[in-house]
């Protein structure tokens, strides 16, 4: 079975709100149990009608109210089985379900109505039942430095012009 890891390296990935690299305002936190608090998702500072992207190649699979709050869901392919499933929310969605769209195209616009202090886009990542942390899928692993196998070359040494030997004494010459 592949990791998310692997998998994710094949697909393009960005931020679904910025540049500049949006505020972390509320970090994921993984419920103990599917009934237990926690936060499902993390909370990105975003302003009343910042457009939202999409983070990576997918199909849109709902575009609509939940509990009262826009949201949108997109599907992104070759991610396993379930797919993975990224959601925005409050969102006024641009798209709608069973579009497809490319990593960075404008899937909505942030909606007022968050659970944030001040506006906020609420990004959420599942697969099938399961939630998980969405800057998984702009983490590429941890950088590792390598040991160094040879000694650096030594510079060269400084060129000494070429001349050929002198030639043996005659023994006749004195």
């Amino acid at each position: 079975m592949h990791t998310t890891t692997t998998l994710l390296l094949a697909l393009t990935l960005c931020w679904p709100l910025g540049p500049p690299v949006p505020e972390i305002t509320r970090p994921w936190r993984p419920p103990a149990g599917p009934y237990a608090p926690g936060h499902r998702g993390i909370d990105l500072a975003a302003p009343e009608g910042a457009t939202v992207r999409a983070p990576a190649d997918g199909t849109v699979t709902f575009a609509g109210p939940v509990g009262g709050r826009g949201t949108l869901t997109l599907t992104l392919p070759r991610t396993g089985t379930p797919p993975l499933r990224t959601t925005f929310t409050p969102v006024t969605p641009l798209a709608r379900a069973g579009d497809r769209v490319r990593a960075g195209d404008p899937l909505a616009h942030v909606a007022p109505g968050t659970h944030c202090p001040r506006s906020c886009l609420h990004w959420g990542l599942r697969r099938g039942d399961r939630y998980l942390d969405p800057l998984t899928l702009l983490r590429r692993g941890p950088s590792r430095l390598l040991p160094v196998t040879t000694a650096p070359a030594a510079p060269p040494a400084p060129a000494v012009p070429y001349a050929p030997p002198a030639p043996p004494a005659a023994p006749w010459a004195s």
